[in-house]
């Protein structure tokens, strides 16, 4: 048999080791059934049956199994043979990176209705920083001196993430064909909005911030503004790549290609408008 350690990172997580415990003991079992066993969210259910496709397979009646490579899996884990560093906890570069992807608090979209209000506040405080600092958002760019007046620019921030949020929906319907979860899916692209939900606060503070330590100069005000929104731009990027892969169930890899595809048409109509040089 193929070296379990191998499976490291896919082992590692107690829902995915669950579902094989669940589908080896039960032999198959729906979707339904799966859920309530689970008690986690559909978005959550679909990403790590995803996460398994290796191991599972439906029956006519959609019902998911093992497959004989899963029940190899199976036999590994009932027999206790699981290597010992799949029970240590997780190494600091682990954390790190479920960190930088936000993965415990995208856990908590599993219950829409419950994390709805952190989303709608995170587009608020975005929405009104947005207009406060006169930047007018265009997704993941912002632009200074609008002609908009306030309310107007904050309405622009939000409105530019509810478009994606349609988007990413419309695409994972398209491409992979996941329908439903639009909650959880909408909670997900509000708590990925959260980096440049913050960036008009650091425009806003980095020249008082700049002359307080005496460095002080309108070139280093602008590279400093320039270089932190690229650092926001690319981790809201990962974000919405792991937005997607929570809201509609589907792979990292999956997720990249919505959020990457979003990414280019942004940059490419910004530049039809004469937006960017």
């Amino acid at each position: 048999m193929e070296d379990i350690s191998r499976y490291y990172a896919l082992l590692k997580d107690p829902t995915r080791r669950k579902i094989i415990e669940i589908l080896g003991s039960q032999e198959k079992i729906g979707f339904k059934e799966l859920r309530e066993t689970l008690g986690v969210g559909v978005g959550t259910i679909y990403y790590h049956l995803d996460m398994l496709s290796d191991f599972i397979e439906q029956d006519k009646q959609r019902k998911y199994r093992l497959n004989t490579k899963g029940q190899m899996l199976y036999r590994v884990l009932k027999d206790g043979s699981v290597p010992a560093g799949l029970e240590i906890s997780e190494t600091l570069s682990h954390r790190a990176v479920r960190w930088l992807f936000l993965s415990p608090m995208f856990a908590l979209t599993a219950k829409p209705y419950r994390f709805l209000p952190v989303s709608a506040a995170i587009l608020v405080l975005g929405a009104f920083g947005s207009s406060v600092a006169g930047l007018e958002s265009a997704l993941l760019f912002f632009f200074e001196g609008s002609m908009r007046s306030p309310a107007s620019t904050a309405v622009l921030f939000i409105f530019n993430w509810v478009g994606l949020f349609l988007f990413a929906e419309a695409l994972a319907i398209a491409l992979f064909r996941r329908v439903g979860n639009d909650l959880q899916l909408f909670a997900c692209i509000g708590l990925a909005a959260l980096p440049l939900a913050v960036y008009p606060y650091i425009y806003l503070a980095a020249p008082t911030i700049l002359e307080a330590l005496a460095i002080y100069s309108w070139q280093l005000v602008k590279t400093v503004r320039d270089a932190v929104l690229v650092v926001l731009q690319v981790w809201t990027i990962l974000l919405v790549s792991a937005a997607v892969c929570h809201g509609k169930g589907l792979r990292l890899d999956k997720g990249i290609i919505i959020s990457l595809t979003a990414t280019y048409l942004n940059i490419a109509i910004l530049f039809m408008l004469g937006k960017l040089a």
